[in-house]
């Protein structure tokens, strides 16, 4: 099948492989545009440029679809269908009509629930326990369109967004490669989506790394999976943000007072135990600012935090 693919991080790249090696046909690429990135701030391709170019297939990086000459390409092009995976702009009316087949979106999660941009780390953050990929006829709402195939996964107690996402990356290659094979099929017995559970996975904004000692033990253990790796969950110590990488619901002290405020450390031998608004969370793993992530034993070596601390 001759299409057009639109992504790109590695969770689309991963599918445009799949797509490559299936034996479709792909007429274009869309990404967005390369980024500067790292101390240099050089600019740097993408991971679904990058597999363009290996395959020596056309690019486009527009900063909007709406620009005349995309327009112009797009409907000229003979391509039967769109498939679009995390490609990070909105397709106009225009673009979605244009393919006969019309557009598929490979999304990251079992719509209706979790529509929008941070699928995996809003399932993780809300203590879901599976998730999966949605195969969706795209239209104009926001991840609103009917399901033509979806395949689900669990989501393990020790998940992070990281081994989440490279799960699912692998999961919707091979889903959208076993759509198009049935494509008449799925489009002939497709679900409208329920109006019902639906909810929305909002864009992750820095400042909801920072913990909230107030909060249980289990939600902060799970704010701190889903924002591994990024942009990774922190916490303030003599005006340094320290990155937690890794974390553990621990059992509450028995000599504990009741009024004992959260954020206190109640224990520093080999890791760090610090006391929250329910139970204790025990971290294992923790990185200063600039340099790397360590075993708790081996950070408080080079940075103790002594019990009795309160922690903001």
């Amino acid at each position: 099948m001759r299409i057009v693919f639109a992504g790109t991080p590695v969770f689309a790249a991963i599918a445009l492989k799949a797509l490559l090696a299936a034996g479709h046909e792909v007429s274009a690429v869309f990404c967005q545009p390369d980024r500067p990135a790292g101390r240099g701030q050089k600019l740097l391709f993408g991971p679904v440029k990058q597999v363009a170019i290996e395959h020596g297939l056309q690019v486009f990086q527009p900063t909007s679809l709406k620009e005349p000459d995309i327009l112009e390409w797009i409907k000229s092009d003979p391509s039967q269908l769109w498939v679009v995976a995390a490609y990070g702009l909105l397709l106009p009316p225009v673009v979605l009509s244009s393919p006969p087949m019309g557009c598929l979106n490979i999304h990251a999660s079992l719509l209706p629930r979790w529509r929008g941009a941070a699928p995996i780390h809003r399932a993780i953050q809300a203590g879901d326990h599976k998730t999966g990929v949605a195969i969706m006829q795209m239209e104009e709402g926001l991840d609103t369109g009917p399901i033509l195939l979806e395949e689900s996964i669990e989501i393990g107690p020790r998940d992070t967004t990281e081994t989440l996402h490279n799960r699912l990356a692998t999961l919707g290659a091979q889903t959208i490669v076993k759509a198009l094979e049935n494509l008449d099929f799925l489009r002939l017995n497709e679900r409208k989506q329920s109006s019902e559970g639906v909810r929305y996975a909002h864009k992750i904004q820095k400042e909801e790394a920072r913990i909230n000692w107030m909060l249980p033990a289990a939600e902060l253990e799970r704010q701190i999976r889903a924002f591994t790796p990024s942009p990774g969950a922190r916490f303030c110590y003599k005006e340094e943000m320290i990155k937690v990488g890794e974390a553990f619901v621990a059992a509450l002290p028995p000599e504990i007072p009741k009024e004992t405020p959260p954020g206190l450390v109640i224990n520093n031998q080999s890791d760090l135990h610090v006391l929250t608004g329910q139970g204790v969370l025990r971290f294992t793993r923790l990185q200063r600012p600039g340099a790397k992530m360590l075993a708790a034993h081996d950070f408080l070596a080079g940075c103790p935090i002594p019990e009795g601390t309160q922690l903001d």
